[in-house]
């Protein structure tokens, strides 16, 4: 056999990649088990094992025989991402930075809060959506993250808790597919992590408890309701096509009348019929903080199923806006509480480890561009 056959062959053969159970959603895994000649109680196993007990070694996997063991070993991994960076704020909560192939880096956020905790999860590595009030965006877009790095993310921050192992504290309570990217450009892959996360032999999170935030990709939203039934926020921003059309580019595709229609069948068709959609609004000084736009937007959700989060806006390099006044802040909130609304403030949480919301920016190996244009146009090229 020549040198040359024979390299060849070694190659071909470290081609073969190993399947990486961490990313199988339940439905996956047992037709992956089935596929090499394994019973479907298998995969319940293997999920415990994984998302349960945080093993990632099939030879810890007691109950599953030594046979198996070795077949997993030759043909499967489990494999989460690794973890660049952990940071802790003052406030107790914690950024994660992962590194994912291709250069890249992404950010989770996990926000401590009495009982509950939510873990803010990346669905991309960076954002195609070049929405102006976000640091994201500004970093340019380079791929989908597939379902292992979606789900390493609850794994990792759930791990780093000890909520993994026997009798750990349950720490990461409630997940918002709400940090880097836009979740329904990455709808499969979207779709099956939100499985994992809701399957009770995995984190067995309920489904008012993992959401769903959207720029407003309304055909995909048209789908959504057929794959989940989580909850669903909707990242508003302004209360009219005209003002939208600047903060959020996609409105100039699907406009506000079109995406809230959409929204407003997704809920309806949810089995529990008291459940509501979330509207996301970031204050910016002076942009869409003025009362006349509390009340344009009161009007405008007269007939749909809401409640309203309003986010005062947090300052990043590349963006020249302004976080709103603690009084216009308040005046905007009063306006929509004596219109009817059930209407939060979310506390910045985080922001002096950069991890507020619309902070999030990893390092993206930017396919795009964009990333230069914006530092072009800031002189800090």
């Amino acid at each position: 056999m020549s040198e040359f056959i024979a390299t060849s062959i070694a190659a071909d053969a470290t081609d073969i990649a190993k399947v990486n159970l961490l990313g199988l959603s339940p439905a996956k895994l047992a037709e992956w088990f089935a596929s090499i000649g394994e019973k479907p109680f298998r995969a319940t196993q293997m999920l415990k094992w994984i998302h349960q007990a945080g093993v990632t070694d099939f030879d810890q996997m007691t109950n599953i025989s030594k046979d198996l063991r070795a077949k997993l070993v030759d043909l499967a991994c489990i494999e989460p991402p690794k973890v660049m960076q952990q940071l802790d704020s003052a406030d107790g909560t914690r950024k994660f930075l992962f590194e994912v192939p291709g250069g890249s880096a992404i950010e989770t956020v996990f926000i401590p809060d009495g009982e509950r905790g939510t873990l803010c999860v990346s669905s991309q590595v960076g954002c195609s959506l070049d929405c102006s009030f976000c640091a994201t965006g500004k970093q340019g877009f380079n791929r989908d993250l597939s379902v292992a790095e979606i789900i390493g993310q609850v794994f990792i921050a759930a791990k780093s808790f000890g909520q993994l192992q026997p009798k750990g504290p349950r720490r990461v309570t409630n997940v918002v597919l709400m940090g880097m990217g836009e979740p329904l450009l990455n709808f499969d892959n979207v779709v099956d992590a939100m499985a994992l996360m809701m399957d009770d032999n995995c984190y067995g999170i309920s489904k008012r408890r993992v959401t769903l935030s959207t720029s407003g990709v309304v055909p995909a939203l048209n789908r959504l309701g057929q794959y989940t039934d989580a909850c669903l926020a909707i990242s508003l921003h302004a209360p009219n096509d005209a003002l939208r059309d600047q903060l959020v580019p996609i409105n100039k595709k699907y406009p506000i009348a079109l995406l809230l229609e959409s929204a407003k069948r997704y809920i309806e068709g949810l089995p529990d019929t008291h459940r509501k959609m979330t509207i996301e609004y970031t204050l910016i000084d002076q942009v869409n903080d003025r009362p006349e736009h509390a009340y344009e937007l009161a009007e405008l959700l007269r007939e749909v199923p809401v409640k309203i989060n309003l986010i005062p806006f947090n300052p990043f390099n590349l963006s020249d806006y302004k976080r709103c006044s603690n009084n216009a802040l308040n005046r905007f909130k009063q306006i929509l509480v004596q219109a009817g609304y059930t209407t939060t403030v979310r506390t910045t949480r985080g922001d002096d480890i950069d991890a507020a919301c619309g902070q999030l920016a990893g390092s993206v190996n930017d396919r795009t561009r964009r990333a230069e244009r914006h530092r072009a146009r800031a002189g800090q090229v």
